[in-house]
C-alpha cells in the first residue's frame, strides 16, 4: 500500500540500464556498416587512388558520425563531485557517493554512485535521465521522480532545472539545446551534400559545402555558449561539497571537428579557368 497520499518516499534501488547510449550505439553501428560495405569495395579501386579513397571517406564518416552522435550526447556540459550527502526523504542516514551532472541539448542526466557501492545493506548505483525535447515534459518526469522517492542528490539536482526553479536552468539550458541542435541537424544536411559532390568532378561545390558543414557546427557552439551564459552559475550544493559544472567533450569534439571542416573547405582548390 502506498504512503503519504500514493506517494512512495523509498525507492526500491535503481532501476536496470543498458550498458551504453542505445542512441551513440546505433549511430556507431549505422556508420561502422558503411565502413565495413566501403572496404569491401576498396579492392576494386586500383592505384595509389585506393589509399586517398580510404582515408576521405573515413575521415567523412567519422564527421558525420561526431555532427549525429553530439546532437544526443549529454555531455555538452559536465560536473562531477565526491561528497557526503543525505540519501533518501524521511530518513537521517548519509552515504558517502560521487554525484554527477551531464547536460545535453535534450535534458539532464544524474548518476549517483555510492563509494563503497554497497552501503545501508543496498547497492547505490543510479543513472537518471529527464529530457526537455520537444513532446517531453520535463516537470512530469520530475513529479515521477518525487513519486518513486529517488535519492535526495538525483531529485536536488533534478529540481534545479524545473520550469518554475529560481534557478532558470530549464529555459537556459533548453533554449540553448533547441538551437543548437537546429543548427548540427543544418550541419548534417550540408555534410551529405558535400558527401554528393565531392564525387563530382569540380570539386570547388564540395569545398563549399565542407565549409558550409564547419559554418553550422561553429554558429551552434555559439548559440550554445550565449544561451548558457545569459544567466549568472546556480550553485549546486551537495552536503558540504559544491558541484561546479564545465564544458563537456560534445561541446571540444564539435569544436575540433568545425575547424577541421572549415580548413577543408577554404583550402579546397578553384576551378581552373579554361
Amino acid at each position: 500500500m502506498a504512503a503519504f497520499g500514493h506517494t512512495f518516499p523509498f525507492y526500491a534501488g535503481p532501476k536496470p540500464t543498458f550498458p551504453t547510449d542505445t542512441t551513440l550505439a546505433v549511430i556507431v553501428a549505422i556508420f561502422l556498416t558503411s565502413l565495413v560495405t566501403f572496404i569491401i569495395i576498396l579492392p576494386g579501386i586500383r592505384g595509389k587512388m585506393r589509399l586517398f579513397w580510404m582515408l576521405r571517406v573515413v575521415t567523412s564518416l567519422f564527421i558525420g558520425a561526431v555532427i549525429l552522435a553530439v546532437n544526443f550526447s549529454s555531455e555538452w556540459s559536465v560536473g562531477q563531485v565526491s561528497t557526503n550527502t543525505s540519501y533518501k526523504a524521511f530518513s537521517s542516514q548519509w552515504i558517502s557517493a560521487n554525484v554527477g551532472l551531464q547536460i545535453g541539448l535534450g535534458g539532464v542526466n544524474i548518476t549517483l554512485t555510492g563509494t563503497p557501492v554497497q552501503q545501508l545493506n543496498e547497492t547505490i548505483d543510479y543513472n537518471e535521465e529527464f529530457t526537455w525535447r520537444l513532446g517531453e515534459n520535463y516537470a512530469e518526469e520530475y513529479a515521477n521522480a518525487l513519486e518513486k522517492g529517488l535519492p535526495d542528490p538525483v531529485l536536488y539536482l533534478a529540481e534545479k532545472f524545473t520550469p518554475h526553479s529560481p534557478c532558470g536552468l530549464h529555459g537556459q539550458y533548453r533554449l540553448a539545446g533547441h538551437y543548437t541542435s537546429a543548427m548540427l541537424w543544418v550541419a548534417f544536411l550540408c555534410w551529405l551534400l558535400a558527401n554528393v559532390m565531392l564525387s563530382m568532378p569540380v570539386l570547388v561545390y564540395g569545398g563549399h559545402m565542407l565549409l558550409a558543414t564547419g559554418l553550422f557546427q561553429l554558429l551552434g557552439l555559439l548559440f550554445f555558449s550565449t544561451a548558457t551564459s545569459l544567466t549568472p552559475p546556480c550553485p549546486l550544493r551537495l552536503g558540504a561539497a559544491t558541484l561546479h559544472t564545465h564544458r563537456g567533450p560534445a561541446y571540444w569534439i564539435t569544436l575540433t571537428t568545425a575547424i577541421s571542416y572549415v580548413s577543408s573547405g577554404v583550402s579546397c582548390p578553384p576551378p581552373r579557368a579554361s
